[in-house]
């Protein structure tokens, strides 16, 4: 059931408290831009806490959006809407998710495709709220103390789809902590999930932990591109890092690679990669698996003077703000340095960030540096983005952050 009296305080807060802006700093609130940090704020005007709805004003009192309030964090309103006579309700929230959904209508009509994202965030207009569907099961993550106090009502929502067997919470982002949030892991509506989830993506079927899987158990923004670099796996030697559970290198043997050796350090991922394998009839494949720290695997294929002939690096996000470019920027000219100096001659690099700190025009110079370093002439075949179901809001850039280049050595 949903908890009102959450909901209750909520309306008090939007009703009570009002967030005047320093002059001059509403230029991006005018511009759709969803966040206000701490600096643009002049006064608090009533006596808000984390999560309550507040009124934004400019420095002369006009009206110009209304917005979840946290003290605690850097950015001390997530703005919800800029209509001044919206009211942030119940009905509010139900219609927004029901829109987001709707706008998948798409993805829902294919039958080979059951695994896609719901929910973006700010770029769906529902700032600080992730929804992934993982065929009759959702997995719902609440980033913020807003969404906090009605991911119970959003849970009972996503229970009147009839496809929705479930819904479980996986808030244990590292992202909570900045607003003040414990993580929480469980069941919030209906069934809980079993242990791995088999889902379809373009005809394939993969395995998914939801429970204690990364992110929300597997990566969905990439669906498109696994399609992409496959093109260029039949008949090749492949070097799939970061691995994971194997979907990159699935889908490259699947095409026909000659080989494929996967490097991941995380053992449960590595079990649910050869399942996945398996699932696909895929097991009596040349498969290799190289378990460990991948920068320590790819210097001793260096050192043992290895080569392949096309490398696919997907690492984790080094820089998830631009505060941590300068280091990350380090990580991902290594990794792409030591990629290439292990391709062969017409070999194929497709690498990826996903670092929201690291824009599309410093991850391009990076690879070029490392391509510098490694002595090696490369052209880029093709420029990779997030998946349509991750869309990117032109008011938030931030939301573009997924850059993937496929790239050929001369």
């Amino acid at each position: 059931m949903v908890d009102r009296t959450s909901c209750v305080s909520l309306q008090k807060g939007f009703i009570m408290s009002q967030i005047r802006l320093k002059r001059k700093a509403e230029r991006s609130v005018r511009r759709f831009h969803p966040w206000v940090f701490s600096g643009a704020v002049d006064r608090v005007e009533g006596a808000p806490g984390p999560g309550d709805i507040v009124r934004v004003v400019d420095s002369t009192g006009q009206f110009l959006a209304w917005g979840h309030y946290n003290p605690r964090s850097r950015i001390r309103v997530r703005l919800l809407d800029w209509m001044e006579e919206a009211v942030i309700d119940e009905g509010w929230w139900r219609r927004r998710l029901r829109e987001s959904i709707d706008r998948r209508s798409g993805l829902f009509k294919h039958d080979d495709l059951d695994a896609f994202r719901l929910v973006f965030g700010e770029s769906d207009l529902l700032p600080g709220l992730i929804i992934d569907r993982y065929a009759g099961f959702v997995v719902l993550q609440a980033m913020t103390a807003g969404v906090e106090r009605v991911k119970p009502l959003l849970a009972e929502t996503l229970g009147e789809f009839e496809w929705v067997r479930g819904v479980l919470e996986r808030s244990d982002a590292d992202s909570r902590r900045l607003e003040g949030l414990e993580p929480a892991v469980g069941p919030l509506w209906g069934d809980s999930p079993p242990e791995r989830i088999e889902i379809r993506e373009h005809g394939f079927r993969f395995l998914v932990d939801v429970v204690h899987g990364q992110k929300t158990g597997f990566f969905l923004d990439q669906r498109a591109n696994r399609r992409l670099v496959d093109q260029y796996a039949a008949g090749r030697e492949v070097l799939d890092c970061f691995s994971y559970t194997g979907g990159f290198a699935v889908y490259a043997a699947w095409a026909g690679a000659g080989s494929v050796t996967l490097v991941e350090s995380s053992a449960p991922a590595v079990d649910l990669a050869l399942e996945n394998f398996k699932l696909n009839n895929l097991s009596a494949r040349p498969i290799q698996i190289a378990a460990g720290d991948v920068f320590r695997v790819l210097r001793e294929y260096r050192d043992q003077d290895r080569a392949f002939d096309l490398i696919i690096l997907d690492p984790p996000k080094f820089a998830p703000t631009r505060t941590q470019a300068a280091k990350a920027t380090r990580a991902y000219k290594d990794i792409n340095l030591l990629a290439l100096k292990l391709l062969r001659p017409d070999g194929v690099l497709a690498t990826f960030s996903c670092s929201g700190g690291v824009e599309a025009d410093l991850f391009q110079k990076i690879v070029f540096g490392a391509s510098l370093d490694a002595g090696r002439e490369v052209q880029i075949l093709e420029q990779l983005s997030q998946g349509t179901d991750h869309p990117v809001r032109l008011s938030f850039p931030e939301s573009f952050y997924l850059k993937g280049l496929i790239c050929k050595v001369l």
